[in-house]
Order: C-alpha cells, then structure tokens, then sequence
C-alpha cells in the first residue's frame, strides 16, 4: 500500500462579505500571477514518485474561505486515507490543518504533520482569521502526529515569522524549521521538505 500525502492549499477569508468585495476592488493585478509557472508542490510530487499516493484537493471557495466549508470538504475525503497519511498544509491550509486537529479527534494516524508558513493568529496584521480562528487550547493538536514540522521563512511577506514562534511555543516538541529566502513559500523546489518527508 503507497503512503498518502495531502495537502492543502492556501486561501482568504474574511469578517464579512462587504470586505471580501472590498479586497478584491483593491486587489493588485499582475499579469505574471496569471502564467503557468512550476511550483515546488508539482516538484516534489514528481520526486516522490510512485511510492506515494498524492491528493491535492481543491478546498471550496479559497478567495473567501470559510472554515465550516472547508471541514465539511475534508471530512469527505477522510474516509479514502490510509494508516500513517501525511498531511501538508500551507498558509491557510496550515491554519485549517491545525484548527482541525485541534478540535476533532482524526480517525487515522498521522504519521507526520506538516504546517507551512500557517498564520497562528492576525495580531498586528491586515488580514482577519474570521472563522480560521484557533482555539486557545492546542493539546490536541499536539498529539495529533507522530512529528509536526513547522516551517517559516525570515522574509514572508504575508504570514510574518512570529507566528511560527508562536506555533513552537504551543507545540514545543514539533520540529521547527526557519528559512532564510523563501518568501511564502512560492518556489520552484522544495528539497528540505522532500528530506523531512522521507526521514525516520
């Protein structure tokens, strides 16, 4: 039986409709965003191989993401996945991973948790964690994996780096892995994580 990987991606959400409108009449278009371009997420599903089974689900209404949603979404995909899954989750999809494991008990085992560049809150930020929300107890989701890996680069631009800290302190034995230039984690490769993924 393969090993199964699943990620989820990122999104926003927001306090209300007004200001998703809002967002998006003020949003900044750049038409390079709209070209293909190779992500580290279709690098490193092609240096895994056929040994994994990788599931990258389209979670509903990333733009304005509301986590009842998104719950209700993954829960259906929980039934397809194997003892030992692991589970990656970037951004907003870090923040739901967390959240989730947080409040609910996972029916598999987790052989290892990834939470990379996951807003931990919106303290003295620009962007509201609405229904993403984390509760204040976090035991759970501390037991949730056999290892959590945290993952962080010095130089995002859109969850800062104390947030990552902010997970360390919450979940003291995860691994955390600070990066120096790797923005939000919008590269070509993605090798450290590749490691992480096939380590003892």
């Amino acid at each position: 039986m393969k090993k199964q990987i699943v990620f989820i991606h990122g999104g926003d959400t927001f306090n209300s409709y007004e200001e998703y409108i809002a967002f998006l009449k003020s949003f900044p278009i750049d038409i390079e965003r709209f070209k293909p371009r190779r992500r580290w997420r279709d690098w490193l599903i092609a240096e895994l191989g056929d040994d994994y089974e990788c599931l990258t689900p389209d979670m509903p209404n990333k733009w304005n993401a509301l986590y009842d949603e998104w719950k209700l979404w993954f829960e259906k995909i929980i039934p397809f996945l194997n003892e030992g899954v692991i589970l990656i989750g970037h951004s907003l999809g870090g923040n739901f991973l967390a959240k989730y494991l947080a409040e609910n008990d996972f029916p598999k085992k987790i052989s290892k948790l990834f939470l990379l560049a996951a807003p931990f809150d919106a303290e003295g930020e620009d962007y509201s964690m609405a229904s993403f929300a984390l509760p204040k107890d976090l035991s759970r989701l501390g037991s949730s994996a056999e290892k959590i890996y945290i993952y962080q680069s010095q130089d995002d631009e859109v969850v800062a780096p104390a947030n990552a800290q902010k997970y360390q302190q919450a979940l003291p034995k995860a691994v955390l892995r600070i990066f120096p230039a790797y923005g939000h984690f919008s590269q070509e490769t993605f090798p450290e994580l590749f490691s992480d993924i096939n380590s003892q």
